[in-house]
């Protein structure tokens, strides 16, 4: 069951309502965040409204509440939901204005917030491991867009997502246009090669994901080396192991990419860090 909350305040669904002239509907002019909470605790929340602040100041946006409102608000609406864990889409709109893309037009965003529960993949898959393609949609140049804008507009991964789907695949990467790799529709990726965890960097398009972030700050307590390195579809190919990382995905292992069966999966490497993970959650939530 969701719960609702708009601009601060709690109600059902009836009344959780936005106009059809916000132009974040109309244009996708916003930004949002997806978070997790567990025993009503919300996991990396001051980076998850930090991220916020940088997405909506790369898009001359000025939130509509404060931050420590919008803290509020979360807190608010975690210990209204029915579920102990679950996941939070934070999401702020440009807000109502006439038609046409100018944004001096809208006077004032709105803030929304719903919990419910979400799972991005079977408990088969997280187990064995997830069957990815490697999409022939490419990531936008940072030129274009950058990828650490969490921005309202994600037309770009549902077309790469809707080549998943068509492949019968459980998620797809996807490449930057000079053929590196930038991410997965909806996370990151890793690779272990020779000991070293491997992820691209945010340059190549990769999201500055706070799961992510999270991962590589455990592997390198655990003196595993880790680098922000390119990576091409060969290294995922022909590497020891490979995982997907993200707020919704948490951690997943990769068995196989493009057909290519991945050598360990889940391998040793990504099940020490995904114990170490789970002992992460709980001294940040739960006991926290």
């Amino acid at each position: 069951m969701q719960t609702f909350s708009i601009d601060g305040l709690l109600c059902d669904e009836s009344a959780a309502t936005i106009s059809v002239t916000d132009h974040g509907f109309l244009y996708g002019d916003g930004v949002f965040e997806g978070l997790r909470f567990y025993g009503k605790r919300v996991l990396k929340l001051g980076a998850h409204i930090k991220r916020l602040e940088q997405s909506a100041i790369a898009l001359n946006l000025q939130l509509p509440m404060s931050t420590s409102a919008i803290q509020t608000a979360i807190t608010d609406i975690v210990a209204a939901s029915i579920y102990d864990d679950g996941y939070l889409r934070l999401v702020v709109t440009r807000g109502t204005g006439p038609l046409g893309i100018d944004p001096r037009q809208c006077k004032m965003g709105r803030v929304i917030i719903i919990a419910d529960q979400r799972t991005m993949m079977s408990p088969e898959v997280r187990e064995v491991g997830a069957n990815v393609t490697i999409t022939s949609t490419r990531s936008l140049a940072g030129d274009q867009l950058d990828s650490r804008i969490k921005s309202l507009n994600y037309l770009n991964q549902i077309m790469a997502r809707i080549e998943e789907n068509s492949a019968g695949a459980d998620e797809g990467i996807v490449l930057n246009q000079s053929g590196y790799v930038a991410e997965g529709t909806a996370d990151n990726v890793f690779i272990v090669k020779d000991g070293r965890l491997l992820t691209p960097p945010v340059t190549d398009g990769a999201l500055e994901g706070i799961t992510r972030e999270l991962v590589m700050e455990l592997a390198a307590g655990m003196s595993i080396t880790v680098r922000e390195h390119s990576l091409t579809p060969f290294d995922l190919f022909t590497a020891d192991e490979c995982f997907l990382t993200g707020t919704g995905a948490e951690l997943i292992p990769v068995r196989q990419v493009a057909g290519r069966v991945i050598k360990f999966s889940p391998g040793p490497v990504f099940l020490s860090i995904k114990r170490q993970f789970q002992l992460a959650l709980k001294k940040e939530t739960w006991f926290s």
